[in-house]
């Protein structure tokens, strides 16, 4: 297999890179923009292997891209390359759209372009494979999951650009026959996650006997996923998945933001039994709601397991301790990214600031 990671350098591509250099001989190329959360460093474990490159471009530069397809001849594409971040996309929608809707155009063109220039044997193995959100779905309320088969409600403008971006996938397949399989994952966490989300960010201003802030009255709720279960699915959805169709993926593992935070007071409490901010849970601060917070996000997985036999191997207690163990032992990671580009102040205040309202 030769495989382009769009995103490769982020959070969740860099868990899929690291997986297929160490667990497979396929060969591997991460197409990154490099910005803001994007972090080499994580590649570093895989970084001297022969079957991994690194091209720093644009997903939306056509030029580049095609470039990258006719001198790498890939036999797979994972699509991870999105901003993210709700908080970020308040402030700054003009971003998302470029990157997860143009960009996206882009590499399906490209995609479709080196497709049928193809023979039929490689047109066989060929798959593009989109990464995309549960938060495309809207919320939910006290009951019930998400299937593949929910209608689309987004509330943000990331969840907005990401709807925007599965439908274009879908379109590229039924239209014009490129061979397409998208995936929503719920909420994901782990080692190397930049410290803008959740947990990382607790994590880091509990270390640090700062407020933990906890946006409303902590109680929307999420369906939590240990990014290497992610990575695991991804992998196989690319290789085994059905051409055309849509993969929900989940960790099972329903939290209220509130209880994330308790628990990883706890484990602060446990693991770093010197800190002089014990008991952390003494630093939770209530603060004001973010705009358009929805509620309750769940994924049924009932499709992805039946299918193809995957099914997360941690349950979130086990996952959330790697993961606070992981922050803990990576002090120089993550104080690079405190240095350089994120000091943990908040985002998403101002829906005006930026758009041009």
């Amino acid at each position: 297999m030769r495989i382009i990671v769009t995103g490769g350098a982020g959070f969740i591509g860099s868990a899929v890179v690291r997986q297929y250099i160490q667990d497979t001989q396929a060969e591997i190329l991460v197409l990154d923009k490099l910005t803001y959360a994007a972090n080499l460093s994580s590649l570093a474990p895989v970084s001297s292997s022969p079957r991994y490159r690194f091209v720093e471009a644009d997903v939306a530069d056509a030029a580049k891209v095609a470039e990258i397809f006719q001198s790498f001849r890939p036999t797979g594409v994972m699509h991870l390359a999105a901003e993210s971040h709700v908080d970020r996309s308040i402030d700054a929608p003009a971003e998302f759209v470029h990157t997860n809707i143009v960009g996206t155009y882009t590499l399906l063109q490209e995609s479709l372009r080196y497709y049928r220039a193809l023979a039929e044997a490689e047109k066989a193995q060929f798959r593009l494979h989109h990464v995309s959100t549960d938060e495309v779905f809207g919320s939910l309320g006290p009951t019930g999951a998400f299937t593949e088969t929910t209608a689309y409600d987004p509330r943000s403008p990331y969840s907005a650009s990401k709807a925007s971006s599965d439908h274009l996938v879908s379109a590229w397949h039924h239209t014009y026959g490129l061979p397409t399989v998208v995936t929503n994952c719920s909420n994901n966490y782990g080692p190397y996650h930049f410290p803008e989300k959740l947990i990382p960010l607790m994590i880091l201003k509990g270390l640090a006997g700062e407020g933990l802030p906890v946006y409303g009255k902590g109680d929307n709720i999420r369906d939590w996923l240990y990014v290497e279960d992610h990575a695991r699915a991804l992998r196989l959805v690319l290789e085994k998945g059905r051409v055309g169709e849509t993969y929900n993926i989940g960790g099972e593992s329903e939290r209220t933001n509130l209880q994330v935070v308790e628990r990883i007071c706890a484990l602060l409490d446990q693991l770093a039994p010197g800190s002089p901010h014990r008991p952390h849970n003494s630093l939770i601060r209530f603060v004001t709601d973010r705009p358009g917070h929805d509620f309750r996000y769940a994924m049924n997985i009932s499709k992805i397991t039946h299918e193809l036999g995957w099914r997360p191997q941690e349950t979130f207690e086990s996952g959330i301790k790697k993961t606070v163990e992981w922050y803990l032992a990576n002090t120089g990671w993550w104080k690079a990214i405190q240095d350089k580009s994120y000091r943990g102040q908040r985002l998403g205040l101002d829906p005006a600031k930026k758009n041009g309202a």
